[in-house]
């Protein structure tokens, strides 16, 4: 069955925190059409609070890990989507072969986060981010080539 799925690769500068919550989504919402993937220009690990609202959300990302773009560089992709500015301007084109690359840029909740002045303020930035994430997973993979979803 896993070889009628499209394989998506979700691309992010750190791979800790949009692309991790995008490949959470994905696995959670569309694992019958989508084989998701996410790594990251380079691997800055896995951001706590990105995990913890995603467990809000009933998704266990934990076991998920930050990997960089060689090591699915084997991987045959459909579609690779990059989340962040830096990964759609610097992504490796032997990475994208024969599939399609979108972008769709979403804020990143740590640099949000940073001035916040309580935890609580820290966490709406990254569930609003998480749940933007969200409404573009459940579009997937219909998502037109020009990537105006």
């Amino acid at each position: 069955m896993t070889e009628n799925l499209k394989k998506v690769l979700f691309l992010c500068t750190g791979n800790s925190c949009r692309s991790q919550m995008a490949e959470g989504w994905a696995r959670e919402l569309k694992s019958d059409v989508i084989e998701p993937y996410s790594a990251g220009i380079e691997a800055h690990g896995l951001n706590p609070l990105a995990v913890r609202v995603m467990a809000e959300s009933g998704i266990d990302i934990s076991g998920q890990r930050s990997k960089t773009v060689e090591e699915i560089k084997d991987v045959p992709l459909d579609l690779v989507v990059t989340v962040c500015g830096h990964a759609n301007e610097t992504c490796p084109m032997w990475l994208t072969g024969k599939a399609n690359v979108i972008h769709i840029g979403f804020d990143d909740p740590p640099a949000l986060a940073r001035n916040a002045k309580t935890e609580e303020e820290a966490l709406q930035h990254y569930r609003r981010v998480r749940d933007e994430i969200r409404s573009f997973i459940e579009k997937l993979p219909s998502i037109p080539d020009d990537g105006s979803a």
